[in-house]
């Protein structure tokens, strides 16, 4: 079997229930995908430092490699394919830089070790700014995985400077170790670091578990079952997190990115329905903006808020996929609600992996063939 086959049953469940109905999304043209790389072995994510023209693709196996001037350089920046154990939904899953990257020269990456556990480690360009130095490894947090799946895996910097890290609940099926609400470990959650200050980083102040008895300081918010991915909306102040859901729904949280201690509710529901049971109680937990059943998809994969300059029509809005619907769709979120939700008329994508942001905001689609395009205007 393709290993892209096992990546993205990556993210989820086996056993896909069809839900109750499927909610009709309109169609959008307007849009197109321009192939800017291909040969790629399983592009996982896509991200550049500021004001930066390269683009920086995370491989699954171990690499990151660089597109420079619309060429994908055959040297890898970064190759630890040595010590990632890669396959199925583990591997190498993104990359950071630091909003300082440009004086510093500091990366942060995540990925699964050869014991299949989460390593959030550090390393530091070379005098070649076209290469990292895979010896420069400085080890930031090791956390233990106990199944194979749901590894989360994003790492990125917020609009405050710290780095936030997207943990799974831990594999296997229903979170039988009830890990996402448990407040006490580090999976199942959205985590956030100080990496400016401490050794070898601190625990901000103001995260809302610090000094609480039984409870894990760098914990940002909780109850999630597998996000694929979050990212930051500045303008908005908003933060939106995908997360991919069981055997019916697929949800996207939409909440106050300054505001902490959110329980997003898994494992008590899957998106905005009672998990395992009739009735639930879900006071005091975060519902979904948008959701939808196994009936258009299987695995919902986040993207952005568009504010490049070259689709002004897109600006403001959300856009996201789902790896089996093979589909790309967009939304506007207004006072906490879903509008102008649309389904772009694209060729068949294939299996969407995960999206990607230039330094510009521009918009790019990984998928399964190895390929990355750039979402453009239709000529």
């Amino acid at each position: 079997m393709r290993r892209t086959l096992v990546v993205l049953v990556l993210l989820l469940t086996l056993a896909a229930a069809p839900s109750a109905c499927a909610q009709a999304v309109p169609h959008a043209s307007g849009f197109a995908l321009e192939t800017v790389a291909s040969g790629l072995s399983d592009p996982l994510y896509l991200t550049a430092p500021r004001s930066d023209p390269r683009l920086f693709v995370v491989e699954q196996p171990g690499r990151i490699r660089v597109i420079r001037g619309g060429r994908l350089l055959p040297t890898p920046f970064l190759d630890l394919t040595d010590r990632v154990r890669d396959g199925g939904e583990r591997g190498l899953l993104s990359v950071a830089f630091h909003p300082r990257y440009a004086s510093n020269g500091w990366l942060y990456v995540n990925y699964t070790d050869r014991n299949g556990d989460t390593r959030i480690e550090r390393y530091s360009v070379t005098a070649n700014p076209d290469v990292a130095d895979p010896a420069s490894a400085k080890l930031l947090l090791t956390i233990r995985q106990p199944y194979a799946n749901h590894n989360g895996g994003l790492v990125l910097f917020g609009p405050d400077g710290m780095l936030y890290i997207g943990m799974g609940d831990g594999g296997s099926a229903g979170d039988p170790h009830g890990n996402a609400q448990d407040r006490s470990t580090l999976l199942g959650d959205l985590l956030r670091i100080d990496v400016d200050h401490g050794d070898p980083y601190a625990i901000p102040p103001d995260n809302p578990f610090v000094g609480r008895p039984g409870m894990r300081g760098e914990i940002w918010a909780w109850g999630l079952r597998n996000p694929w991915r979050f990212c930051f909306d500045p303008p908005t102040r908003s933060l939106y997190i995908a997360d991919v859901g069981q055997n019916r729904w697929e949800e996207i949280d939409v909440v106050d990115a300054r505001r902490g201690g959110l329980n997003f509710g898994w494992n008590i529901m899957e998106g905005s329905h009672c998990f395992r049971t009739s009735h639930c109680e879900s006071r005091g937990l975060v519902l979904p903006v948008i959701e939808y059943g196994h009936d258009a998809g299987c695995s919902i994969i986040g993207g952005f808020v568009y504010r490049g300059r070259r689709l002004p029509q897109l600006v403001g809005h959300y856009v996201y996929g789902d790896y089996c619907g093979g589909w790309i769709r967009s939304a506007r979120i207004e006072g906490g609600y879903a509008t102008l939700e649309r389904q772009w008329d694209v060729k068949p994508v294939g299996e969407v992996l995960s999206f990607g942001e230039d330094a510009a905001g521009e918009l790019y689609v990984m998928t399964a063939d190895g390929r990355v395009r750039r979402i453009v205007a239709r000529r």
